[in-house]
């Protein structure tokens, strides 16, 4: 149960995969469409938003990590899935979806390997980019703003 509700109330990866994925779908361009997908993650985390506790992996206890990491992969997988039963569900929207989710994993990797590449782009990313994360907006409305988006995008990939 809290798996599914901290999911629900988070700016997910899938919400970032399906607009990766609908970028895809949409630009005829293979590298135009991968540049685009990868601007549209902080386009989307500008928007107010939860997100889910990974609260292990980013106090770097890995021995208790499997139940993050089991949240994330998830999230992944449902994104791929939604992915997979497309009618057109080619390479480059698989790339698109994935892209979508590399400042992420960009975060994720400065904090496994510090660098000053990685950490000026989680400052970037995390201080910059998320303009509603220390603003007072109820849960109720960052979850209102993530399934308009979550719908809306599901609606704009059917055929």
């Amino acid at each position: 149960m809290y798996l599914s509700y901290s999911i629900i109330l988070s700016m997910i990866l899938l919400t970032h995969i399906l607009l990766g994925a609908l970028i895809g779908l949409k630009i005829k361009s293979f590298w135009l469409a991968i540049f685009l997908a990868f601007l549209s993650h902080y386009f989307l985390d500008m928007l107010p938003h939860n997100e889910y506790p990974i609260e292990n992996i980013e106090n770097n206890q890995w021995q208790k990590s499997l139940p993050d990491f089991l949240k994330v992969a998830a999230d992944f997988g449902l994104g791929i899935l939604i992915i997979f039963l497309l009618p057109d569900n080619s390479l480059k929207i698989y790339a698109c979806g994935v892209v979508a989710i590399i400042p992420d994993g960009l975060s994720l990797l400065n904090q496994i390997f510090k660098n000053k590449f990685l950490e000026a782009h989680t400052y970037f990313h995390h201080q910059k980019v998320h303009l509603f994360r220390d603003k007072k907006i109820s849960d109720f409305w960052r979850f209102l703003i993530q399934a308009i988006v979550i719908v809306s995008l599901i609606i704009l990939l059917k055929p």
